[in-house]
């Protein structure tokens, strides 16, 4: 039966201006399984005007306690409701049961952790040489924030996002990605449910029309944004002209760099995990492999074997190891990738098209590149999907050029690289060139307020 949604305004379900739904594909079957509305630009002003009502007169006046609890009933309800979450969002975006069904848990220990940190929120006092004056700060919530999401893990995503925003006092608008709404919107009946006030949490879903028009509302305080580059530069471009500050994350193209003196077993297992896990949909995928000479041909047979190994099927079955691509547009654009890098000259190591039964499947690529140009089409960009562009290197000397060249214009937010410690034991682990940054204490969801009063004397003072 296909599910009918509706936008979340001021805690009410309200259906779209002009009866405007679109549908939303199951990637596995093709079918359509739920309707999602389209939020006109009245609607989506309702939501910002809703969270700005819903700040100045309840939420900034809640207290910290108060929010702890709520967002705790947020968590448990998540978690009860976790399976069914996971069932969904599987449905919605074809990645694989057993890891949506992680994501919930791991959603819900986010609404828990921020729970903590809800009433811990406290700013200082500074002693000052004159005795007369005090200096001190304090952090006070932002105020209305737009949160914007993408199609490959939509519940992880949002709750980086939404549990330290609600923690730190804030209202939001959330728009999730066209291609995966119905989580985001279930998650809407679970915060009312929990007891949050009207208009604290706003959901409005549809095309990119919806998020032009929060951006450009005039009337937010913060906007995060996860998504590709070219949208990232819009959305900043928008914001930029009305000074409303953001927060981007914006995928990468990160590298996994495999020394000669690697443990090479653990090696292939980790590019392999990197890279094909989640279908390559993930913003932190190792998503270009980069291997001494000495051990380059080795490491590319044995990750082609095992890439061509990997179970693919229907991603609610647990036994099936990679679902499908996200969406059909996500899906041609992997295939277009492919066959441009080819057609520079990479050669494809392991895959042989679709998988069963033709539908938003392919099997795992290594592409080879031939002439190794850095800047060649498969190694550069981010693109998600299965599939593994790799280049040699010639040792430690050569690391930091490779780096440099590796990046362009676009660093990887997570690179790793393995290779033996100076001692010859163990592996070396992962370099974090840059982590998600959650809108939350301390990335942006409180403004640090500084001022100076005088101390109170007989009953007289002021406040700075």
């Amino acid at each position: 039966m296909t599910q009918r949604y509706d936008l979340f305004i001021n805690n009410d379900f309200v259906a779209p201006d002009g009866d405007d739904y679109f549908p939303a594909y199951n990637p596995y079957t093709g079918d359509v399984h739920a309707m999602i509305p389209q939020a006109s630009d009245a609607q989506v002003a309702q939501a910002v005007a809703a969270a700005r009502t819903a700040f100045d007169t309840v939420w900034s006046k809640t207290s910290g306690l108060e929010r702890s609890k709520l967002l705790g009933k947020l968590a448990d309800l998540l978690e009860q409701n976790a399976e069914r979450m996971a069932i969904l969002e599987t449905t919605d975006n074809g990645k694989v049961i057993r890891e949506t069904k992680g994501q919930m848990l791991m959603a819900a220990r986010s609404y828990r952790f921020y729970a903590g940190a809800a009433d811990k929120i406290f700013g200082q006092s500074i002693p000052l040489d004159q005795k007369d004056v005090f200096d001190y700060t304090a952090k006070e919530p932002l105020g209305v924030c737009v949160l914007i999401t993408a199609w490959n893990s939509p519940m992880s995503i949002l709750c980086m996002k939404l549990a330290p925003a609600l923690a730190a006092g804030n209202c939001v608008v959330i728009k999730p990605s066209e291609h995966a709404s119905s989580t985001t919107l279930e998650l809407a009946k679970l915060i009312k449910e929990a007891g949050f006030p009207a208009g604290v949490v706003n959901v409005t879903t549809g095309d990119y029309r919806v998020g032009k028009a929060l951006t450009r509302s005039g009337r937010v305080d913060r906007v995060s944004f996860t998504g590709s580059p070219q949208v990232g530069r819009s959305i900043a471009a928008d914001a930029g002209e009305r000074l409303i500050p953001v927060t981007l994350e914006l995928g990468g193209k990160s590298p996994n760099i495999i020394f000669d003196d690697a443990d090479l077993d653990k090696a292939v297992v980790g590019a392999l995990a990197g890279i094909f896990a989640a279908t390559g949909q993930t913003c932190i995928a190792g998503s270009r492999l980069v291997v001494q000479r000495g051990v380059y041909d080795e490491v590319i047979a044995r990750l082609a074997k095992r890439a061509g190994m990997i179970k693919l099927g229907n991603p609610l079955d647990m036994a099936t190891e990679m679902g499908t691509a996200a969406n059909e547009p996500q899906f041609r654009r992997i295939l277009e990738r492919i066959e441009k890098a080819r057609a520079e000259g990479d050669r494809r190591q392991a895959g042989d098209g679709a998988g069963p039964g033709n539908r938003l499947f392919h099997r795992t690529h290594d592409l080879r590149r031939c002439d190794q140009r850095h800047g060649a089409c498969a190694g550069r960009g981010v693109r998600a999907g299965p599939c593994h562009p790799s280049l040699r290197h010639r040792g430690r000397g050569d690391r930091d050029r490779q780096r440099h060249a590796l990046w362009p214009r676009i660093r990887g937010l997570d690179a790793r690289h393995l290779a033996r410690d100076a001692h010859g034991e163990g592996d070396r682990g992962r370099d974090g060139l840059g982590q998600h940054l959650p809108l939350g204490p301390g990335h942006g969801a409180l403004r640090r307020v500084q001022g100076l009063g005088l101390r109170q004397r007989a009953g007289h003072g002021l406040a700075g």
